[in-house]
């Protein structure tokens, strides 16, 4: 059995119950047609990078999966059909199943949880530059060039 990453977007104007239930029919779908289900992890209502169907919000259920090579095409067909399903990618990899993340905070409630820490600035020190002396600049001197 191979290893899957499957990632939708669900309309997010769809009902919680509702949303529940179709997450509950694809992974039904997985089990039925022989693959186990290792991890789903709802990441929740997010907003769209464009508009689809001129909806700007979607809700994104990501699904770690292992299946024989015939359910990603069983899959795909079902994500088609259903017109709550504004996006879908399933992609193989090998390796282990990773980490659980987790969710990103509002920026806001970030700043709260992490307490500012003093920035302290040490100044370099700055090399004293001489300005050159009137010794030094001559303009009567001609090139090499010109004096021949």
């Amino acid at each position: 059995m191979n290893q899957y990453e499957v990632m939708y977007v669900i309309d997010a104007a769809l009902e919680d119950s509702a949303r529940i239930e179709l997450i509950d029919r694809f992974s039904e779908l997985v089990k039925k047609n022989g693959g186990e289900i290792d991890r789903v992890d709802e990441w929740g209502k997010r907003r769209l990078a464009y508009a689809i169907n001129y909806k700007t919000e979607g809700y994104y259920v990501l699904m770690y999966i292992k299946a024989p090579s015939e359910l990603p095409k069983e899959l795909e067909r079902n994500f088609q059909i259903n017109d709550k399903i504004l996006r879908s990618l399933i992609i193989r990899y090998e390796g282990e199943v990773p980490a659980k993340r987790e969710p990103l905070k509002p920026y806001a409630a970030r700043e709260a949880a992490a307490p500012a820490e003093p920035v302290v600035e040490v100044a370099a020190p700055v090399a004293e530059v001489e300005a050159p002396t009137a010794e030094a600049v001559v303009d009567d001197e001609k090139p090499e060039s010109e004096a021949e």
